[in-house]
């Protein structure tokens, strides 16, 4: 209202004339307003895709009124060459069987005057009914649009990947677990909290004093044990190295709840916690899984990202795999081993011999055959990494696909060195509805006249990503010169690589609004997320 009176004279002309029971700030008139806002948006949204095609990246949760809802977002490119991820709408939805799905979507695309024939890709979780290969939502899209490919989350396939390691490697399960106990311990209350923070600020007062840590801008900022996500595994990423910079601070919270704690169970827990995180297994657990979630941390971001395209997220998988196998070498264990020992040392934890013969704790008295860098190296490390190779190979699977790897084509990387015609004629048989036989046969030359003319052109040897590729091409409009190139670089950059513009919508920081139905819910986070631009632009 204040930026209307700014802008609009007779607006603050007729504000300052107004009675004080007219002000237009009843829930009604606000509400009325916001649906205005978020019309003239979605319609600036529609205007944008026009006759154009877009992937539909969808995800369902229960708000905080325990009403299942259904948040939809589209990717397109822009008229720029630049990819966009637009929030279109929540629709609460009674049921969550795919046929119902089905039917929200067609109602919600019939009021925003888009066709499902539009539709080049679905971005979807794992879940059955959006996923099913024969009746989930995927499959009913599919059905009436057979260039609507499905591509399953990656950001949700690489958290099922290092779930994997904790359900299928009892040790690494066990270390969470008491993780996830040191939580509720160290922050049951605020007086806890303090005391946290508290030794933390002391500790590092001594270590600036002996100089073994750097002062300067942003070091040695505030740190907390920050609470991981179950639907977000690599959030265990930040507990852990929380952890190992606070460990003399937590274990000094233990020991005054052991003492003096209030509650029995809190103190028989801070005693257990005591034992476990002062042994060298909880040590090497501890480091072994901050050198692994560190790779998985950083491809998690990455696959996040909106503007990340498919080729590229292959290219990121694939190297995040590389690096994991680099480990499983001497050189991957000495390092962990020296991060061990160091830690150990530096808080007097018993260090073991790794030429001792190995004990096992449940059966003590049974010899085992191995000495202790068999177990932890053999048994523990590389059963992990192996773990993680296999899970890897079987979650990311569509790098075989035909579809995926005809796309790599695309890649401008290393000058241009993927292109192959073949490969790009054959990606754009998988599209019927964007190229017919006509167009087919003039692809064939445009592709040839296009690699010519691209490797002549200095301006795009340093590319590196498709999508850079496409707005180079629009800025030097040589998308005019070659437009069906430009369309099959369309429809690559158009599949969706993970749901996270989607999953946001349903956050903690968001998830405590009781999200209503159409169109109140769009308007609400539609201002949020896109009216100041809206509104600078038509300014």
């Amino acid at each position: 209202m204040d930026y209307s009176i700014k802008q609009n004279d007779v607006v603050a002309k007729a504000f300052k004339n107004a009675p004080n029971n007219n002000q237009m700030l009843s829930p009604k008139i606000q509400r009325d307003i916001t649906e205005c806002f978020a019309k003239e948006v979605l319609g600036h949204v529609m205007k944008e895709i026009g006759n154009g095609v877009f992937s539909l990246l969808v995800d369902e949760c229960r708000d905080v009124s325990d009403k299942e809802q259904m948040a939809v977002v589209l990717r397109y490119l822009d008229k720029c060459g630049l990819v966009q991820e637009k929030f279109v709408g929540v629709v609460h939805v009674e049921e969550t069987t795919s046929s119902y799905l089905k039917s929200c979507i067609d109602l919600l695309f019939s009021q925003l005057g888009l066709n499902l024939e539009q539709v080049r890709g679905q971005g979807y979780d794992g879940a059955s009914n959006m996923s099913g290969e024969f009746n989930g939502l995927q499959a009913k899209i599919m059905n009436e649009n057979k260039s609507a490919y499905y591509v399953h989350c990656f950001a949700h396939k690489l958290n099922l990947v290092v779930v994997a390691i904790a359900k299928k490697i009892f040790e690494v399960g066990d270390f969470f677990d008491m993780v996830s106990v040191l939580l509720n311990v160290v922050g049951a209350s605020c007086k806890r909290k303090d005391q946290l923070r508290e030794h933390h600020q002391e500790e590092v007062r001594k270590a600036i004093g002996c100089g073994e840590i750097a002062t300067g801008t942003g070091l040695n900022q505030e740190l907390s044990l920050q609470r991981p996500g179950d639907t977000r595994w690599n959030s265990h990423y930040k507990t852990l190295l929380g952890l190992s910079k606070m460990f003399s601070s937590v274990v000094k919270v233990l020991e005054y709840v052991e003492k003096d704690g209030t509650d029995t169970g809190k103190r028989r827990q801070a005693r257990g916690l005591l034992k476990y995180f002062q042994t060298f297994d909880s040590a090497f657990f501890l480091h072994m899984m901050m050198m692994i979630l560190a790779l998985t941390n950083g491809l998690s971001k990455t696959l996040q990202r909106k503007d990340k395209d498919i080729v590229n997220a292959i290219s990121d998988v694939e190297s995040t795999k590389r690096e994991l196998e680099k480990l499983r070498t001497n050189e991957g264990w000495d390092s962990l081993m020296r991060k061990v020992y160091c830690f150990c040392e530096k808080h007097d934890i018993p260090v073991l011999d790794m030429e001792d013969a190995y004990v096992n704790p449940k059966k003590p008295r049974q010899k085992t055959g191995i000495n202790n860098e068999h177990y932890y190296c053999v048994d523990c490390f590389f059963a992990v990494l192996d773990l993680l190779g296999e899970e890897f190979n079987d979650r990311f699977n569509e790098v075989n696909s035909e579809l995926l790897l005809c796309m790599s084509a695309l890649s401008p990387s290393d000058l241009f060195s993927r292109f192959d015609k073949a490969k790009l004629l054959k990606l754009a048989k998988h599209y019927p509805d964007d190229f017919n036989h006509q167009d087919m046969v003039t692809l064939e030359h445009e592709l040839g006249l296009y690699i010519d003319n691209i490797l002549h052109d200095t301006r795009f040897s340093s590319l590196d990503k498709i999508g850079d590729l496409a707005k180079l091409m629009v800025d030097t409009r040589k998308h005019l010169s070659y437009p069906l190139v430009y369309r099959l670089l369309k429809l690559a950059l158009t599949l969706p690589v993970a749901t996270a513009t989607d999953v946001f919508l349903f956050s903690p920081a968001t998830a405590t609004v009781e999200v209503q139905p159409f169109p109140v819910a769009v308007g609400v986070a539609l201002i949020q997320h896109d009216i100041l631009l809206w509104l600078y632009s038509k300014k």
